[in-house]
């Protein structure tokens, strides 16, 4: 453990936060999950990517919020659309919403110097069986690596529960993209990866904030970045989904900023 002049990092270089801390990452991961709860009615077929992001930018403006966004690494967006076999990074243009296509949409904003980050899954019109069981089983093990978020667990708990669970339904994890820490940082250590063996990586403590945005694929993991320099696709064209919340650890668990404030998390608006 090392001493920085905001407070103490561990030897992985995963920041310590104070318990004061979490009312700042509590309020951002709010503006961003409202947000996101008030998009929904404006997904649906024939509407375009574009109108979203457009809609997106000016909630955040509304909230008096900052994008985390715009402007990182040249992107110019307030938002990541991805849609169907699109796995995360999706950038928000003329592309028209069918009827069955299936989103992710992924917000960052920047409120009293808190970064708040989550994302979630949309669909435009009626939702195939197919697609359903992709969302269902990509939520479910979003929840599963939460759960295993308490002091004295490791990384690799997170990563061993959500993909023993995804692939015990027959799906893949992404390996090439992860959840990340974050806090007065858009990314900081750790990586957190959705996939690992119990007992490995860095041991959890009270006051480690990051996300946990697993993204499952109907085929095979692999993935291939666009030309575009940030869409990433599946290789083999098959449906990929994603959910993300941010997380602080707690003296004996877990606290979820990123709650949605309606109760509309899951598509179909299940907890």
């Amino acid at each position: 453990m090392r001493k920085s002049k905001n407070g103490r990092v561990t030897r992985d270089g995963i920041r310590i936060h104070e318990p004061a801390d979490f009312a700042g990452m509590r309020k951002a991961g709010q503006v961003a999950a409202k947000i996101l709860d008030d998009i929904i009615p404006h997904v649906f077929p024939g509407q375009t990517t574009a109108e979203i992001d457009r809609i997106i930018t000016r909630m955040i403006e509304e909230a008096g919020a900052t994008s985390a966004t715009i402007g990182y690494k040249g992107y110019q967006h307030a938002s990541c659309i991805s849609v169907n076999h699109v796995v995360c990074h999706g950038i928000p243009g003329p592309k028209v919403l069918k009827d069955g296509d299936i989103l992710n949409i992924d917000v960052t904003v920047i409120v009293d110097g808190w970064y708040g980050d989550t994302s979630r899954m949309y669909v435009a019109g009626k939702l195939s069986r197919k697609a359903e069981r992709l969302i269902q089983v990509t939520h479910d093990a979003l929840f599963k690596g939460i759960e295993m978020v308490k002091p004295g667990n490791t990384f690799g708990d997170i990563g061993h529960a959500i993909q023993s669970f995804v692939e015990a339904h027959r799906m893949s994890v992404v390996r090439d993209f992860c959840g990340h820490g974050l806090g007065q940082v858009f990314h900081a250590p750790p990586n957190v990866l959705h996939y690992g063996r119990p007992g490995t990586g860095p041991v959890l403590e009270e006051g480690m904030f990051f996300t946990i945005e697993p993204m499952v694929n109907l085929g095979r993991p692999e993935t291939k970045i666009l030309a575009d320099d940030w869409t990433a696709v599946t290789r083999d064209k098959s449906l990929s989904a994603q959910f993300e919340h941010s997380i602080g650890v707690t003296a004996d668990g877990f606290e979820i900023f990123t709650l949605s404030p309606a109760g509309r998390f899951h598509p179909t608006y299940k907890v």
